[in-house]
């Protein structure tokens, strides 16, 4: 059993702690919000009235936090309290540079960093199958892997401080974009008599095929599972997508490289988000390909 500071308790915080709790772990956790701290209590996990109460005494810590400014923060808080030498991992999904600040933060104190977002969505949290993509040193990961195994399926150690935010906007703009794609070719095949069914039956088992039909198709039907069966419920909120897809263009820029497809989804689900669809899943972004809402 490892003692577990979990800060962060939101859709996707909270059932990833309490993975860690049904795993046998000794799980303290902290939110901001009162309904995120009663619904991770819900889950085993025990409330504590602050985060530097909560991470006195832990082993690990765990952070999931909406942005980059927030995490700093929160190391700026924790540092001080927490236990020397532990290990903190930070799940959240934040800009390059912030996340190579934060790793440098803790090893000035003394602690040792794990960068890991996720990707998988709130289904994936719930359910402890998430993907972790991580950055840091071999023993940092060597010491989450397994707590990070009570959480997900895949754990994948992508090199470096900063590595594992890296390999996560790279994958969200290439999910943004394929999802832009998906949605045009059914909106497509819609206008040209094609049943979503018929041009699923093709694209799923032919060239276009992707994780955006397969797993995720936008239009009702074809895959139960997928948000477009339940109206449009994230899942993975557009306006998280649009984060992530800004994310992805500012690391672009910072070294340099060419992402005209990134760029361009970006500012299509600019436009999603304003058209007021931001907190639906972003395979809503249909409606807006559609031009009328759903």
């Amino acid at each position: 059993m490892t003692n577990i500071a979990f800060i962060g308790l939101g859709n996707m915080g909270g059932p990833m702690a309490a993975n860690l709790v049904k795993a046998g772990h000794s799980v303290r956790g902290f939110d901001l919000e009162a309904v995120s701290r009663g619904a991770a209590a819900e889950g085993g996990v025990t409330i504590g009235a602050s985060n530097t109460e909560i991470v006195a005494d832990a082993d690990v810590v765990v952070t999931m936090l909406p942005a980059g400014r927030h995490v700093i923060a929160v190391l700026d808080e924790i540092l001080g309290t927490a236990r020397q030498g532990s290990l903190i991992i930070d799940s959240s999904t934040i800009d390059f540079d912030n996340a190579r600040r934060a790793h440098a933060m803790a090893k000035q104190r003394g602690f040792h960093f794990l960068d890991a977002p996720v990707s998988g969505g709130t289904g994936g949290a719930r359910a402890g199958t998430l993907t972790f993509m991580c950055g840091g040193d071999d023993a940092a990961f060597a010491a989450a892997r397994p707590l990070l195994e009570n959480m997900g399926k895949r754990i994948v150690h992508c090199g470096g401080a900063g590595a594992g935010q890296a390999a996560k906007i790279c994958n969200n703009m290439i999910l943004g974009a394929t999802m832009i794609a998906t949605c045009e070719a059914f909106v497509l095949g819609e206008k040209l008599g094609l049943a979503p069914q018929a041009l699923f039956d093709v694209v799923s088992t032919s060239s276009g095929q992707s994780w955006s039909t397969t797993a995720y198709c936008p239009v009702p039907g074809p895959v139960p599972a997928a948000p477009s069966n339940n109206g449009y419920k994230p899942g993975f909120a557009s306006a998280l997508m649009l984060k992530d897809l800004r994310l992805s263009q500012e690391a672009a820029s910072s070294v340099g490289a060419t992402t005209a497809m990134g760029a361009l989804a970006t500012q299509i689900y600019a436009m999603h988000n304003a058209w007021g669809e931001g907190g639906a899943d972003f395979s809503g972004i249909i409606h807006l390909i559609r031009g009328k809402e759903k």
